[in-house]
């Protein structure tokens, strides 16, 4: 089995073709959670399913599973492969359908091999990872993992008022599965980096061994609106202003780190958000991340320092609210190794690595043990038409992919 190889031609295909699903009036890639443009690429993946012979589930939370099951495993924890389909606004086509096509070739390609498995072998799609419709992000596989009630989630109101619970009834993939129905033996997740790091070091694998933990706040800053042209410096209460300080300090302090640590303000709001008037409210996220929870822990509470510092030096009222919080996660060592013997096998160099981004496999972890597997992105873009991996590295991925798999499942 050491010499087996995907049929790069089907993949190849088929992430091309489901990367033509979803376009808009502008040739743009949106297929948002729960969309007409998802059913299109729900429907796809499982008519690739059904015609590689695989049985077909789907939960209530619309997770979609491709399993092979044999006479002598079929009622064993299988091995679970997988990602998402859902994509931002303007995508590129490799985020999250890379792993979810991999791991159904994986699939097929041992089957057509002959190969007989210890135990199933799934292949799994999960419901609004990227969290643009509807939040939180990752959600299909947080309630599969038992982090988020299934009724919560499908109650979720989305950014244009639709129900998500409503939208995968409409669009025919609210399913008859409780979530976490089949709980995994292992899972192993493939996905381009989505980051430099690869690239620049000339290196194909990346074993991902953790991935950095996720805070995510909303911060409100009331002052008072006056006029800008007579109002003195020193008698405003200007929110704009101390939204300022708050994003050059979270920036400074970030860079000037000698750690990980790095922190994002993605939305800025004014009130009332006028030329000539001094803001009276501001309101701005703040992402934070740190694949160490005491760092993380303490970035947030210094964080929350400057904020009472500043509305009382500001005379400024501040209010936090919390939208999302993700502890780190440390993979499966022995999956992380699993992936380096594959790579040093088939002659490839691999980098043990961190992920900066939020994956399904983080929440899989809390159930079962888990690992990612990286390859290159072109020049560290994603969440972009741009986004971007050579078919060769591709391919790769793929491949270790596949020894990973032959090897959990022949133990």
């Amino acid at each position: 089995m050491t010499t087996l190889s995907i049929n790069a031609e089907r993949l190849l295909g088929r992430l091309r073709e489901l990367g033509q699903i979803g376009r808009d009036s502008d040739g743009r890639l949106v297929r948002l959670a729960g969309s007409d443009a998802d059913k299109s690429g729900r429907d796809a993946f499982v008519a690739w399913i059904r015609n590689a012979g695989l049985d077909v589930a789907v939960d209530r939370i619309g997770n979609i599973f491709g399993i092979w099951r044999t006479a002598d495993s079929a009622d064993d924890a299988p091995i679970l492969l997988g990602s998402h389909i859902d994509t931002v606004i303007d995508a590129g086509i490799y985020d999250g359908c890379f792993g979810v096509l991999s791991g159904l070739e994986v699939i097929e390609t041992l089957k057509s091999a002959g190969f007989v498995p210890a135990r199933p072998i799934a292949v799994a799609a999960f419901t609004n990872e990227e969290g643009v419709r509807y939040a939180p992000d990752m959600m299909g596989s947080l309630v599969y993992a038992g982090g988020l009630p299934v009724g919560e989630a499908l109650a979720t109101i989305g950014t244009d008022g639709t129900v998500l619970g409503a939208e995968l009834e409409r669009i025919g993939y609210a399913g008859p599965e409780e979530p976490g129905f089949l709980k995994p033996h292992a899972y192993v997740e493939l996905h381009i980096e989505q980051g430099p790091v690869l690239e620049r070091e000339g290196v194909p694998i990346g074993a991902v061994e953790n991935l950095q933990g996720i805070s995510w706040q909303r911060v409100t800053i009331e002052g008072e609106a006056n006029h800008a042209g007579t109002t003195p410096m020193s008698m405003r209460r200007d929110a704009g202003y101390t939204a300022a300080r708050v994003i050059t300090f979270l920036r400074d302090r970030a860079r000037n780190a000698n750690t990980p640590t790095v922190a994002t303000v993605g939305c800025l709001s004014f009130e009332p958000n006028a030329i000539n008037v001094i803001p009276s409210r501001a309101t701005f996220t703040v992402d934070l991340r740190d694949p160490d929870e005491d760092r993380l822990k303490a970035e947030e509470a210094t964080l929350a320092a400057f904020l009472k510092e500043l509305a009382a030096a500001e005379e400024v009222k501040v209010s936090v609210e919390r939208l999302a919080r993700f502890e780190p996660v440390t993979f499966d060592p022995s999956i992380v190794k699993l992936v380096e013997d594959a790579a040093r096998s088939r002659g490839l160099a691999s980098k043990r690595m961190t992920s900066g981004a939020g994956h399904d496999a983080q929440m899989i972890s809390r159930i079962a043990p888990s690992a990612m597997i990286f390859v290159p992105s072109t020049g560290g873009v994603s969440h972009n038409p741009r986004e971007h991996t050579s078919d060769a590295d591709l391919v790769a991925g793929a491949n270790i992919l596949l020894d990973a798999v032959t090897r959990l499942a022949a133990q």
